[in-house]
């Protein structure tokens, strides 16, 4: 990112910076396979070979990113490595926090031990999954889905926001509250992913193929970079599921802009259009994005992985205890 950072600051966007930062998108796309364990090579996915590799992209074509490299070099570094911005001013960071506060009853600490107490009762059910059916073990997985985001990004928050001054990118906004497609993707589930996909896929689609068009492009690339995402955790070959079920969305998301720019129209009132939202988030879910996990085997590498840090806690607890009754006999 050093590297860059620099090639950034010398070289004019274009094709000048986009061949000088290639090796290093290409880079982040291999970390990932260095990591042996299914949660470190699905982290390094997400925050390098998606987000990182985008965020470089859209630095390379000089458009409007959250890359400067006028930025300093922690922050360039967090910036491009890991889901956070800049705070912007102290009274901007001041209203923020509030309305953050207000919104997000919550936060920091709070979270992660609320995410570190369900977390583990989860992969204590997924040893009782055969007595479980299908709609509850895939019910299962979105708790599980959900938690491990949320305490993954609790934890980078700690340790970034009073080191460096820096915020994370939001990453929900009351999802259950969605009513309609385009609310729940691009206003409320899983922030970070449209906040990069606005100016590296839509807008430009867009400007030249229409609104449709950059909503399909946005949603299809979301798609191929899911599966590129279990690639990683799973080591199991794209069934393209995962793609169906974001084309799947995309093109009702795209119908429902056409249908909402015709103002007159008929809509359904809210109460209504949530929970209509919410069943079709979560029936195409279990219908196309969560067996994917199921046949990748998601939960067994889970539990193997989790039973295999208890062994090395179990371990590590017997030798500081075998080491302490060393020193205590030999005083």
């Amino acid at each position: 990112m050093s590297y860059a950072r620099l090639a950034a600051a010398r070289l004019r966007p274009g094709a000048p910076r986009l061949a000088a930062l290639l090796p290093v998108v290409a880079l982040l796309y291999a970390i990932p396979f260095a990591f042996s364990t299914c949660m470190f090579r699905g982290t390094s996915g997400f925050f390098l070979a998606w987000l990182g590799s985008f965020k470089l992209l859209l630095l390379a074509a000089g458009s409007s990113g959250p890359l400067d490299p006028s930025l300093r070099l922690s922050h360039f570094v967090c910036s491009a490595s890991l889901p956070v911005k800049l705070r912007q001013s102290a009274a901007a960071a001041a209203k923020d926090d509030k309305e953050k506060s207000q919104q997000a009853p919550v936060r920091g600490p709070a979270r992660i031990l609320l995410c570190g107490a369900v977390i583990p009762a989860i992969i204590y059910a997924y040893q009782f999954k055969s007595s479980l059916n299908r709609y509850q073990l895939l019910a299962l997985y979105t708790c599980h889905v959900y938690f491990s985001l949320d305490l993954l990004l609790a934890a980078v928050h700690t340790v970034i926001h009073d080191l460096l001054g820096m915020e994370m990118e939001p990453q929900v906004d009351h999802p259950y509250l969605a009513s309609s497609l385009r609310d729940f993707w691009g206003r409320r589930w899983n922030l970070m992913v449209p906040s990069i996909l606005r100016p590296s896929v839509f807008r430009p689609v867009r400007a030249r193929l229409g609104d449709a068009a950059g909503v399909l492009a946005a949603f299809l690339v979301s798609g191929l970079m899911h599966e590129l995402m279990f690639y990683y955790i799973m080591w199991s070959p794209p069934s393209g599921e995962v793609t169906a079920f974001f084309l799947l969305h995309g093109a009702c998301a795209a119908a429902e802009g056409w249908w909402a720019s015709h103002g007159g129209w008929w809509r359904p009132p809210r109460a209504a259009a949530v929970p209509l939202t919410l069943a079709f988030v979560a029936g195409t879910g279990f219908w196309l994005f969560f067996p994917a996990m199921v046949k990748g085997g998601l939960d067994e590498m889970v539990l193997q992985e989790c039973q295999g840090m208890v062994a090395l806690m179990e371990q590590a607890g017997r030798r500081l205890a075998g080491a302490t009754d060393l020193v205590s006999s030999t005083i």
